[in-house]
């Protein structure tokens, strides 16, 4: 069980080092001598930063220089971090992706083909800094997020998740266009599964496409004015699942802050939303790992 800093800087430490040395090590041409501060270390900080409710650099390294020194006796000051943590964005992204494959490797056979679909809001800047061109210009609209009954200026994110939560694959749009714009983009290389869905993602013409050519089944409410509804009991099931979705969404707002922008430019944007889906990932991860309920991920947050 994790109960201390240092327990979950181990845990992450040995699950990112084995990760990395395996996957992305031999990958890495680079030239140039390597700092005595590794990279491992420097995606360990980075997702731990995470976990911890503490995304603030300055805060974080501060945190981290006062009380656990001694488990980082090297660590570099602000610039330097925050130049590596964005070099190594990618290869966060890619120990992401092999935190994915572990834990879908231990979920029963039964329950991986059961996904839920739904995006949540990512505003970069306030109405009054959107007027004009400035750095989100061209990339960043407006949009409304019904949920919260506002309108606002950025982007939304899609999420596929498992039935337990699990962040399988995610897409970045801008707010203006509608959830089913990108249920294909989310699902064309997938196969053999069952998708809820809110009524945003109805689209009968791309629903029947992906039913016909990848055995993928898109269930969602149907509109009161359709004549044929859900049965009863497939409608109360989509709810069931929905009401899951909107948990993890909480936890992305909440604990990884992930509707509070502090990138300054698309590519920071993007390499911020992969980190807090990777410490997300991994949160579960370490959750299996030491028999902990999967989404309790607030225990993580041990400081």
């Amino acid at each position: 069980m994790i109960q201390t800093f240092e327990d979950l800087c181990t845990y992450v430490y040995v699950t990112v080092d084995e990760l990395f040395q395996t996957s992305i090590q031999p990958h890495d041409h680079r030239p140039g001598p390597r700092s005595p501060f590794s990279d491992s270390e420097v995606i360990t900080l980075t997702l731990v930063a995470e976990l911890v409710r503490l995304d603030d650099e300055t805060v974080f390294l501060d945190y981290v220089a006062r009380n656990h020194r001694g488990l980082f006796p090297l660590l570099p000051d602000r610039s330097r971090y925050n130049r590596r943590r964005r070099a190594l964005g990618e290869a966060i992204n890619t120990i992401r992706r092999h935190l994915l494959d572990w834990q879908l490797a231990l979920l029963p056979p039964n329950d991986r083909p059961l996904c839920v679909l739904d995006s949540l809001p990512v505003p970069v800047v306030g109405f009054h800094h959107a007027q004009g061109r400035h750095r989100w210009y061209g990339w960043a609209t407006y949009g409304y997020n019904a949920t919260k009954k506002q309108t606002i200026y950025g982007f939304k994110l899609h999420l596929l998740t498992t039935a337990d939560g699990i962040i399988t694959d995610f897409a970045l749009a801008p707010a203006h266009l509608t959830d089913g714009t990108f249920t294909e983009q989310l699902l064309r290389d997938k196969a053999d599964l069952l998708v809820l869905g809110d009524k945003a993602y109805i689209n009968s013409a791309l629903q029947g496409d992906l039913q016909q050519l990848h055995g993928v089944t898109v269930l969602t409410p149907h509109r009161a004015n359709q004549h044929q509804q859900l049965p009863g009991v497939l409608t109360r099931l989509v709810s069931h699942f929905r009401q899951m979705i909107e948990t993890i969404n909480s936890q992305l707002a909440g604990q990884f802050t992930i509707e509070t922008n502090k990138a300054k430019c698309m590519s920071g944007l993007v390499s911020r939303l992969q980190t807090k889906l990777a410490a997300h990932t991994l949160g579960m991860y370490l959750n299996v790992l030491t028999g902990q309920p999967l989404r309790a991920l607030a225990a993580l947050a041990v400081i």
